[in-house]
Formats: structure tokens, C-alpha cells, sequence
């Protein structure tokens, strides 16, 4: 934030002077009424005093140095107990268009990864059954947050960590065989665990048109493999499929399997008992997480000689640490909130700060139709799939719903308000916006109105409040990628998007653009606006949605 960095470097100058170094509590944000200025600090009760020396005074002293020392600032005001506000001229604020305008598509990137590699995990379901909403609000969040670091100084790979080993891939492939064999005339019940859904009749049916009755033939472990295999081949083509088409990218896709049958798990395993990490008793081998944090330590290995998938997720994060990642994000359903303690300390067992594994939860997301909840059941069969949804409703609608509340927040998905074409559909009314100022260039230019050059003279000419707003919130957008960034949280951009389009809507409400004889004035409102959807399209971009011309 231009203002904000501003007033930080101003006051770190004036700290050095002293002999000083900016106090760690110093905090310099924008007041929560615009009377009290643009921004404040309140480095004047935090810095060293001299014996009975009070910060309102000590504010006032502050004034004077920074006032000459600062000239894009109109004036300062001391507030309350010593709080330093800050007003700066006009000039200042219509310089952050121009930036704006200047940088393009760069504006508000910030440096905040250095470089930092980071990996982040998502979506990673099992592949025994199409993709629905949950998964897709998953996407959602880590694709944007991929796009995001990127943005920010991060170097970021992607990858699905697929659950292709274990009971649930079994229940796959003995679904499919019983279909296939029911396909086939064969009289036999449909086992109550299994999964359910018409796709496994359709795997089965394709399987039935192929091989014919040849799989009849087989020894009957022969033919479980054969349908467990083509049943993951045809649903994860389907994932793959369904990914793609939600704008969503993985640059790697991890086998689990592969790591079993490679022996890196029980390389890990074994590791982790010559050091002490783990322990054998009651025939099952057990993980010290008791000495991580962990409220009791976890099984490994049953006395049945069976891997738990704990096993083979510290072997797989071991694997990630060896690929030299700083920072690894997993993005997981809410469900899996008391597992994260756990990986956590398998981070720090194998070596590595417990931090640099960060966990996205993701929490449930109830679909709305005519005012009434859809009940959802993969195992049952019964459920919305993403591609669905995004049929319905459309990719962008989908991906901005998703990123518009903080991931571990429930979410009502709305399928008939998302569709409808008013202010009330938030999609809809971040997308208006960049349309709306599309509209306004081309119906300046039918005008006959040149587009002009950026230029301080016409960006001189906007002074009132809503155009300072505007100029505020361009201001605000680097800061809100820092925020994202940082906290790992898309959903800040979704939100000062929404706060952007709403000042943009707010001044056609109040100004008539096209209508006034001030040509200049046109023009200089021109410059505003192509700034304004040079970020909302920046935005949304990071949101993985499309910003129109036209609505």
C-alpha cells in the first residue's frame, strides 16, 4: 500500500534521527472514520519517553519534523491520547491511478515469497466417484491460492496426491465387478458398503460392451483387479476432465500406490523406528506423536500387518521434504481437522519446523434449490457433481461463489440466485463492473472522444469523494495481496473485489458521465476507470474467473 509504506518509511527516517529504530508495536493503518484523515500511527505511545513526558505531547513535537519532511502530506492532526493522523494532498492519491494505469497487469504485485518454493496439494479425492461441490470449492481455493503466491513473489508447484492403494479402491473395484456381473445376467446382492452411484453401472456396462463375458472366465482375484483398475482409469479420466474444464491446473499428479509398492513407506517407517520415533507393541507399530504435541500416539502399522493411511501420509510428506519444498500446503475437507495435529508432528519427527506444513480446511458446502437443501451422498449415489454444477450455473459463477467466504466457513450455494442477473448476485456484480466501464469506453469513443494519454493535468481535474474512494481502494489492492498471501486465504481478493465494484457503481449512481460538456473531465474519468478495470480483471483473474466486455 503505496500510503501505507509511505508513512512507514517517513517514520523509520524520524526514528533513525533520534537514534532509534521504529518501535515493533508502531502500527500505521487508515482510521475507521475518514475525518480523522487517511492514515494513522501510533508511534507516539510506543516510542521511548523521556520522564513524565505524555504521548500527546510527545505527538505534537513529532508534527513539525514530519510535516517538513514529508510534502505530499496536507496536514497532520494529533487525536485522543497521541494518535498521529495523517491527510495527504490530492496529488498523492491521483498518482496511484497512474501507477496503475503504468503497470498493467503488474499493479499490486508484491515481493513476498522471495523466491520461496512452495508446493500445494489439493483436491487429491479418492478416484471412486466424480467430483462434487466439496471438491470443487477445494479447487477453487487451491487453484486461486496457487495463482495468488505466484503472484506474490512465490515459486509454486501444484499437485493431486492420488488415493489409489487401500480398502476404499477395493470397494471400487468389487463395485464394479458386481455390476458387471449383474450386467451379465448373474443373480447376485449388491454389497451394502459399496459404492453405488449409476457411473459404476455405466463402467460396468462400457466394461460388458469391450470384454464381453470374458471376465467370467477369470480366477475371481483376476477379475476384481481388471474392474478396480479400469474403475480408477475412467473416473480419474472423468476428474481429469472435470479439472480442467474448472480452470484448475496440477503439474503433478502422486501416486499412493507408488510409494507402496517402491518400498519408500516402509523405508520411512523403518527410519522412523531406528530413531526412536517409533515403536513396536501388541504386534503393530506405533509412531511417538505423544512427544510432538499429539494427545496419544498413532498406529502405523495394525497387528494384522495392514498400513494405515497415516503411514503412507508421512511417507509421502517425507517425500515432499526431500524435494526441497520451504513451504508445503494441503488443502483438506474439514473433517480431517483433529488429523492435522498429527502431520504436523510427523513434520517435525522427520526433521522439518512443524510450520512448514500449513493445512486449508475446507468445510461443507449445502446446495440450494428452490429455497429447499439437496441431499448429497457419494457412497449412496445421491449427490451433485461439479461438472453439474458448473452446466448450471457456469465455471465463473462456481469458482467465485466458492472463494466469496473464508474456506473453514459453511457455505449456502444458491443455484438460482448465482443465475440471476441482478446486484444481488455478487458475481454478477463484480462482473458488471468491468462491463459497465467497457460500455462507457465504447460508447465515449461512438462519441467520438479520443482516449487519452495518462497525465497528472487530467487526473487533477478529479476531486471529489468518490473519486478519492476509488483512488483509496486501487491503493488498497497491493495491501490485499499481501493479506491473501500471507494468511493463505483467497477469499480477501473476492471481498475487495466486491468493495471495489461497489465504489464503481456507487459513482455512476451520483455522477453522469457522459452527459457533462467538460471534455477534460470526461477524460481524466476515462483514465480512473481503465485503471478500475485493469484490477477488478487483475482480480478476478487470480480468482480464476473471466472479467466481460459485455453482460
Amino acid at each position: 500500500m503505496k500510503a501505507k509504506n509511505y508513512i512507514f518509511e517517513k517514520l523509520t527516517a524520524f526514528m533513525a534521527s533520534k537514534g532509534f529504530e521504529l518501535p515493533a508495536k508502531t502500527t500505521i493503518e487508515a482510521p475507521k472514520s475518514e475525518q480523522h484523515g487517511d492514515m494513522a500511527t501510533n508511534i507516539s505511545m510506543v516510542m521511548p519517553k523521556e520522564k513524565g513526558q505524555n504521548p500527546r505531547a510527545l505527538a505534537e513535537g513529532i508534527k513539525a519534523d514530519l510535516l517538513a519532511a514529508c510534502p505530499e502530506i496536507e496536514s497532520i492532526d494529533i487525536a485522543g491520547p497521541g494518535f498521529i493522523n495523517f491527510t495527504f494532498k490530492p496529488a498523492f492519491w491521483q498518482d496511484v491511478a497512474l501507477t496503475a494505469l503504468e503497470n498493467g497487469s503488474n499493479f499490486g504485485r508484491v515481493d513476498v515469497g522471495k523466491g520461496r518454493r512452495v508446493q500445494v496439494e489439493y483436491v487429491s479425492a479418492n478416484p471412486t466417484g466424480p467430483l462434487h461441490i466439496g471438491h470443487g470449492r477445494g479447487a477453487a481455493v487451491g487453484d486461486s491460492l496457487t495463482r495468488i503466491l505466484r503472484f506474490t513473489g512465490h515459486e509454486v508447484e501444484t499437485e493431486y496426491y492420488l488415493n489409489d492403494a487401500g480398502r476404499q479402491m477395493r470397494l471400487l473395484g468389487l463395485a464394479v465387478w458386481v455390476r458387471y456381473q449383474q450386467a451379465c445376467g448373474i443373480e447376485i446382492e449388491f454389497p451394502e458398503d459399496c459404492y453405488r452411484g449409476d457411473y459404476i453401472k455405466d463402467i460396468s456396462a462400457a466394461l460388458l460392451a469391450e470384454k464381453g463375458r470374458a471376465l467370467l472366465d477369470l480366477p475371481e482375484e483376476n477379475a476384481l483387479d481388471l474392474c478396480y483398475e479400469r474403475g480408477m482409469k475412467d473416473i480419474l479420466d472423468g476428474i481429469k476432465k472435470d479439472l480442467v474444464d474448472f480452470r484448475v491446473e496440477h503439474q503433478h499428479w502422486f501416486s499412493e500406490k507408488s510409494l507402496v509398492d517402491g518400498g519408500l513407506v516402509e523405508a520411512t517407517l523403518n527410519r522412523l523406528l531406528a530413531e526412536g520415533r517409533a515403536y513396536e507393541q501388541d504386534g503393530a507399530l506405533w509412531f511417538r506423536t505423544t512427544e510432538f504435541g499429539d494427545d496419544k500416539d498413532r498406529v502405523l502399522r495394525k497387528s494384522d500387518g495392514l498400513l494405515t493411511y497415516f503411514a503412507s501420509d508421512i511417507a509421502y510428506h517425507d517425500n515432499k521434504i526431500g524435494r526441497g519444498f520451504d513451504l508445503m500446503v494441503d488443502v483438506w475437507g474439514a473433517d480431517h481437522h483433529g488429523y492435522v495435529p498429527r502431520m504436523k508432528a510427523a513434520i517435525e519427527a522427520m526433521g522439518k519446523d512443524r510450520e512448514a506444513l500449513q493445512v486449508i480446511l475446507i468445510q461443507l458446502v449445502n446446495l440450494i434449490q428452490g429455497g429447499e437443501q439437496i441431499a448429497m451422498s457419494t457412497r449412496a449415489g445421491k449427490f451433485e457433481t461439479l461438472a453439474d454444477v458448473c452446466a448450471e450455473v457456469g465455471v465463473d459463477a462456481a469458482r467465485f461463489i466458492f472463494l466469496s467466504r473464508k474456506s473453514d466457513s459453511h457455505l449456502d450455494f444458491d443455484l438460482d440466485m448465482v443465475k440471476q442477473q441482478s446486484m444481488d448476485n455478487p458475481v454478477y456484480y463484480v462482473q458488471y463492473a468491468h462491463a459497465r466501464i467497457s460500455s462507457l469506453l465504447r460508447k465515449a469513443a461512438e462519441q467520438g472522444v479520443e482516449l487519452p494519454e495518462p497525465s497528472r493535468e487530467l487526473m487533477a481535474l478529479l476531486t471529489t469523494p468518490e473519486d478519492k474512494a476509488l483512488f483509496k481502494a486501487l491503493d488498497a489492492f497491493e495491501d490485499t495481496m499481501e493479506l491473501a498471501a500471507r494468511t493463505l486465504s483467497p477469499h480477501h481478493v473476492s471481498h475487495y473485489l466486491m468493495e471495489l465494484a461497489g465504489l464503481l457503481h456507487r459513482y455512476y449512481t451520483v455522477h453522469h458521465i457522459l452527459s457533462g460538456e467538460d471534455q477534460d473531465l470526461l477524460r481524466a474519468r476515462i483514465l480512473l476507470f481503465r485503471a478500475v478495470a485493469g484490477v477488478i480483471a487483475s482480480g478476478l483473474d487470480l480468482l480464476g474467473v473471466h472479467a466481460p466486455e459485455r453482460m
